[in-house]
């Protein structure tokens, strides 16, 4: 057998056994997460949703309770930062309303007032 076969062989036998130990074996499990490890896009998705939060209600406070759960920033620096994303990765327009609306609201909001 040639010597390149053998590689080759060994190669997929390498790569197949490793998948099988880390898929199927001793796959990574996440316990006990937070949403600051996710991706920008999905921050921005997760953003997103509490911007329709606070458009149902018009209450600032719940909104800002869950971006809390986001980032230690400030709220509305929070945001400020989903809103530059979606612009920029092309979300739809009504999208877009959604994080201005709450950013804005977010940039006047002080904790403990209500509206």
């Amino acid at each position: 057998m040639p010597r390149w076969i053998k590689f080759l062989l060994a190669l997929v036998l390498g790569l197949a056994s490793g998948l099988i130990y880390g898929w199927l074996i001793s796959p990574v499990e996440y316990v006990d997460t937070t949403p600051e490890i996710l991706s920008m896009d999905y921050r921005a998705d997760y953003v997103l949703m509490a911007a329709e939060i606070y458009a149902s209600s018009l209450d600032p406070e719940p909104a800002a309770r869950a971006l809390a759960l986001l980032s230690s920033l400030p709220p509305a620096f929070t945001a400020a930062e989903a809103l530059a994303y979606a612009q920029a990765s092309g979300y739809t327009q009504s999208d877009i309303l959604l994080l201005q609306d709450l950013t804005s609201a977010l940039q006047t909001w002080q904790p403990g007032v209500s509206p």
